[in-house]
């Protein structure tokens, strides 16, 4: 008997070990908006855990494709999907971090910050209405800049990307031309321009370009040291984008009342072009042990990433909200049979 006793309780021990070293290799992609921070934080679960995060930085049009054609664990997204389509891909989708869009310019003699903008005045240097740098709607934002008679020469996103959705939805409803000509998207037809691939591209076209201007990521700005400017929000005061204004910016969000948690963040107060980034998985998962991993993943993150989040310039989600997101993996992350993953 005590024989048969101390067999079961090695049988339990190694059990236990194994699925404490279980290591799964997941996938994911999309949006790089906040590739900065999940390439921080796959690097130091990696330590933690020995489980390893392949993220593709694809942008979200991209991310969403893949997820819906399963062909990797997770997408991300800055913009968030509707119910509808949600519920007709079998997926679920929960925000994990948030930051800011900001404009940045390559403009002889301004430093980051200095430059004040407004909504409806980029939207028609985007629309191609404002061509030089001292134009008389910019002079009227930056008493006593010295402002060059310099062309500008705008840069947009190439590809299908969340971070375009946010910057295209702040000028759409700051500038009802811009919205009736261009309106809000991942993919839009610009009228004017050079295009990029991903944050990356855009920031290294506006470092290339004398005169340029674009929008990216606030951490790949201050990675990168491109100048970016100030922006008018909806309370009419000019902010600087920081942790704090992203902060603003999300505290009146019902995340709870919104299908998906599909808030969309631009033109409030704080920053007027914060958003957050969006998972989405599948709600059956084909490989238990990797979906799994998925969550595992993201609650890591959560308990440990913030500190990590605020180097960067991200901002995380209440602890509210995250109790709300883990209610919703144990109700809707399931396997074949229906068995909660969580």
């Amino acid at each position: 008997m005590r024989a048969m006793t101390g067999k079961l309780l090695l049988a339990a021990a190694c059990t236990m070990l194994c699925m404490k070293t279980f290591a799964a290799d997941i996938t994911g992609a999309g949006a790089t908006f906040p590739y900065p921070v999940y390439a921080k934080w796959a690097e130091s679960y990696r330590k933690d855990s020995g489980n390893r995060l392949n993220y593709q930085s694809i942008g979200s049009g991209g991310g969403i494709k893949q997820i819906k054609a399963k062909t990797v664990d997770f997408g991300a997204s800055d913009k968030p999907l509707d119910a509808a389509e949600l519920e007709a891909s079998g997926l679920i989708q929960f925000p994990v971090v948030l930051g800011g869009v900001v404009p940045v310019v390559n403009v002889e003699g301004i430093t980051g910050g200095r430059m004040k903008l407004s909504g409806p005045v980029i939207a028609d240097i985007y629309l191609g209405r404002i061509t030089k740098w001292n134009a008389p709607q910019i002079a009227a934002l930056n008493p006593g800049v010295t402002l060059p008679d310099q062309a500008i020469t705008v840069v947009y996103r190439a590809d299908g990307s969340g971070t375009s959705f946010l910057w295209t939805d702040f000028l759409s409803k700051t500038s009802p031309d811009f919205r009736e000509k261009i309106g809000a998207g991942t993919a839009v037809k610009w009228v004017t321009g050079v295009g990029g691939k991903g944050n990356e591209g855009v920031a290294a076209s506006v470092q290339r370009i004398r005169g340029a201007i674009g929008y990216v990521e606030y951490a790949y700005a201050k990675r990168n040291r491109i100048a970016y400017t100030q922006l008018m929000n909806r309370d009419g005061r000019f902010v600087q984008p920081d942790e704090a204004s992203f902060r603003e910016a999300a505290a009146a969000a019902e995340w709870s009342k919104t299908p998906g948690f599909g808030v969309i963040l631009t033109n409030g107060s704080g920053w007027p072009v914060t958003g957050a980034s969006f998972i989405l998985m599948q709600k059956v998962q084909a490989d238990p042990e990797r979906g799994r991993a998925v969550l595992q993943f993201f609650d890591w993150a959560f308990k440990n990433g913030s500190k990590m989040a605020s180097e960067l310039d991200y901002v995380t989600l209440p602890p509210a909200v995250v109790r709300q997101i883990r209610q919703v993996w144990k109700t809707s992350v399931k396997d074949a049979s229906g068995r909660a993953l969580w």
